[in-house]
């Protein structure tokens, strides 16, 4: 592995704005001195005396101790022109997300930098491959992404274009490291890694939401406490901004020659075109104007379902099943098929996981009326919340006491629309498909997919790492169930997830 900068090393930043403030904090608390550029001097100014006040406030919170902050504030220097630069071992660019302007930068630091200094990109959507395309020295050209806020945010996405040397490749992940960060290697494709693997976390919530599956407010509830994610999709679209998450879309449809995967919504173009754009306009999905907040809807207590049959085993129906039986349920078990075709009978219901079938569809398929599905949790046994749906042919007493069982548990209630794949699988799944897709083309590994995602996005769980534990032959059988109910290529099964099923490697 390559080493990293030493600490006598001077970092460059140019570009004054938050991303390149953060950028020079952790680089000067790192130990490097720093110097900022940008072509705005005031801009410099304010931001050397916020980062040299959040050193003050870190070290009044113990964080660090004030001989630490005040030599990494005197570490700090403004720089008046890119002139000031020569001595750089590294500069790292923060600067507007434009290809030309980007370009016309590096060209004019390498008439002023040592050929052994290293530049850096933080671009979040633009190839490293273009921008250096134009430079004597293409090779020392990489991607060094950072996510904002920057000092709070671990991941940082190492992005290789096709003439990047590997050993700067490998001083950048290893300087990151030493940073406090946690790099991972991508190569430089559209979306790299999180921009691209996270597409369907938005996608799938916008199509649910297109088919009147449920409120958002109800989707984000079963995303957040089902699902183990930090925010719902909704609310997570409304805080970014629909401008800047629907041209993010759109760049990377149009990017990879417009792949169904990645298919803008209608909707959030609808929401853009309104002048909706979340909190930033006051309304997006939610109103932040008028001191309102959103309620997901919730089943209200039926009678209680205090004994059931459990037929086969499935870490879902298990999990469902233990917790209530540590509620005070009676639960007999029935030997019986594993897996997807595990369930709970609860009184004339028969509770299910989905498997990407509509409840309807499966009802018909295997001839269950009374068949009610339940959706995918993180952890049966702490979520706070799961979704269900039944099958059109269901009567209503047949699926309050499914509701009633899972009531007893402890569980709140939503019931969703009958869509395929309900809501956290379909997510998840379409989530781990990506990711598996991204490393079956060499954007990066399964390890650096999931740290990616942990760190980049804060996912409760790496997907690829999920979809073990749900098992890849399940996740290609919810895939397989939703491309043939939809009849979509946006569906189709990553090839990586086939060969590892067919070879049995995982089931």
């Amino acid at each position: 592995m390559q080493s990293a900068l030493t600490t006598s090393s001077l970092v460059a930043v140019v570009g004054a704005g938050a991303m390149g403030a953060g950028i020079a904090q952790i680089a000067a608390a790192a130990g490097h001195p720093v110097k900022l550029y940008d072509t705005h001097p005031e801009a410099v100014d304010k931001a050397l005396a916020g980062i040299r006040k959040t050193f003050g406030m870190l070290a009044e919170k113990g964080r660090m101790t004030q001989d630490e902050a005040d030599a990494a504030s005197q570490r700090l220097q403004k720089a008046n022109a890119l002139e000031q630069l020569a001595d750089a071992r590294l500069v790292v660019e923060a600067i507007v997300e434009n290809l030309d302007v980007k370009r016309q930068l590096f060209g004019e630091l390498e008439k002023v930098v040592a050929n052994d200094c290293i530049l850096a990109t933080n671009t979040s959507s633009i190839s490293v491959t273009a921008l250096a395309a134009k430079l004597a020295l293409p090779g020392r050209l990489v991607g060094m992404h950072f996510f904002n806020p920057v000092p709070l945010m671990a991941l940082v996405e190492v992005i290789s274009g096709l003439a990047t040397n590997v050993e700067v490749a490998g001083c950048i992940f290893a300087t990151a490291a030493a940073w406090g960060k946690s790099p991972v290697h991508a190569a430089s494709t559209p979306g790299f890694i999180v921009n691209r693997v996270a597409r369907p976390y938005y996608g799938e919530a916008l199509r649910l939401i297109n088919e009147k599956a449920a409120t958002p407010a109800t989707i984000d509830a079963i995303m957040r406490e089902a699902g183990g994610f930090r925010m719902g999709p909704f609310e997570l679209m409304d805080l970014i901004g629909h401008d800047v998450n629907f041209a993010v879309t759109q760049s990377v449809f149009t990017a990879y020659y417009n792949d169904p995967r990645f298919t803008p919504s209608l909707v959030q173009q609808e929401l853009v075109n309104a002048g909706f754009l979340g909190r930033k306009s006051g309304r997006g999905f939610y109103r932040y104007d008028d001191g309102s907040k959103p309620v997901p809807e919730t089943i209200a207590d039926v009678p209680k379902t205090d004994r059931v049959t459990v037929v086969g085993q499935s870490h879902a129906i298990d999990g469902i099943a233990g917790r209530a039986m540590s509620a005070g349920a009676s639960v007999q078990r029935v030997d019986g098929s594993s897996g997807a075709d595990a369930f709970i009978q609860c009184g004339d219901a028969v509770l299910c996981l989905s498997d990407g079938r509509t409840a309807t569809q499966r009802a018909a398929e295997e001839g269950i009326a009374n068949l009610v599905l339940v959706d995918l949790a993180l952890d049966y046994t702490n979520a706070s919340r799961l979704a269900v749906t039944a099958a059109a042919q269901c009567d209503d007493h047949a699926f309050r006491m499914a509701v009633g069982f899972l009531q007893m548990a402890g569980y709140a209630v939503s019931r969703i629309v009958d869509v395929p794949g309900m809501a956290v699988m379909r997510t998840v799944a379409m989530l781990a498909n990506e990711a598996a897709d991204a490393v079956n083309q060499g954007v990066c590994d399964a390890a650096g997919a999931d740290i990616a995602m942990r760190k980049g996005v804060n996912y409760p769980q790496g997907p690829l790492a999920w979809a073990d534990g749900i098992g890849l032959g399940y996740v290609r059988r919810v895939l397989n169930n939703l491309a043939r109910t939809y009849g979509e290529d946006r569906y189709r099964v990553s090839p990586l997830i086939q060969q590892l099923v067919w070879s049995n490697t995982i089931t």
